[in-house]
């Protein structure tokens, strides 16, 4: 049976609404993963630099003990001469 006009019209449409569907979908798609990639980098970003905070304010602590128990050394020192 021979196909009409109206059905290869019919048919045509029908494909050009699956592509453009399709279309949209794999769009959508790519975004997500998109938007999932940059999500997780800043997360990652903002991780490293909350350690990078935490190594710096530790080092800074141990910095200052140094520098008291230095204090204290000499004081005690200075004390025991007297």
């Amino acid at each position: 049976m021979a196909q009409t006009k109206a059905d290869r019209s019919a048919a045509a449409k029908k494909a050009a609404a699956t592509r453009k569907r399709n279309e949209t979908r794999t769009r959508s798609q790519a975004s997500g993963t998109k938007a999932a990639a940059t999500r997780q980098g800043k997360a990652a970003a903002g991780s490293a630099q909350q350690a990078t905070r935490a190594a710096k304010s530790a080092a800074g602590a141990a910095g200052k003990a140094v520098k008291q128990a230095g204090k204290a050394a000499a004081s005690r020192a200075g004390a025991k001469k007297s």
